[in-house]
């Protein structure tokens, strides 16, 4: 099983673009101002070089994560060590009858969606609570993610 490096580097765009809408004052940002005390000022400061590039840099890791999260070939990968060079025929054959199967958009984004809602909800739930933030501000953040890992996911599994 190849990695797709392009629709990885594609995927992690989209953290950016999500982020670029969802987090403008015509949709959630003045809330999420208010619910992290931040001002127009304060998001002023700061390298944007470095925060774009560096949430390039980690879209990217969960990226690469994402595709052992959708695609379900990578499974039948793992179960040979990862080399298909030294897999039993059997692991031939099952990637000639499935090697494609389930790799569409839509599956993609579902198994993206079930990332995000069980896996970046807690998270992001958790460290809310123990922080004591806000459940606005809990929701802001974890729709994003379910949103973005969504699409993420949807690119990645259907990009075949």
């Amino acid at each position: 099983m190849e990695i797709n490096f392009i629709a990885l580097l594609v995927s992690a765009l989209v953290t950016l673009l999500v982020g670029m809408l969802w987090y403008s004052e015509k949709m959630f940002g003045g809330i999420w101002m208010r619910e992290t005390g931040l001002t127009p000022e304060d998001l002023k400061k700061g390298s944007m070089l470095k925060i774009f590039g560096f949430t390039y840099l980690f879209s990217f890791f969960l990226a690469f994560i994402m595709q052992m999260l959708v695609i379900h070939q990578f499974g039948a990968m793992g179960m040979i060590g990862g080399d298909a060079t030294k897999a039993l025929p059997s692991y031939a054959a099952f990637m000639a009858d499935y090697g494609i199967t389930f790799r569409t958009f839509k599956h993609g984004a579902l198994h993206g969606f079930m990332t995000g809602l069980f896996f970046a909800l807690p998270i992001i739930a958790i460290n809310g609570l123990f922080e004591r933030k806000s459940w606005k501000y809990i929701w802001i953040h974890a729709g994003y993610w379910v949103i973005t890992l969504t699409i993420m996911g949807a690119i990645i599994c259907g990009w075949v």
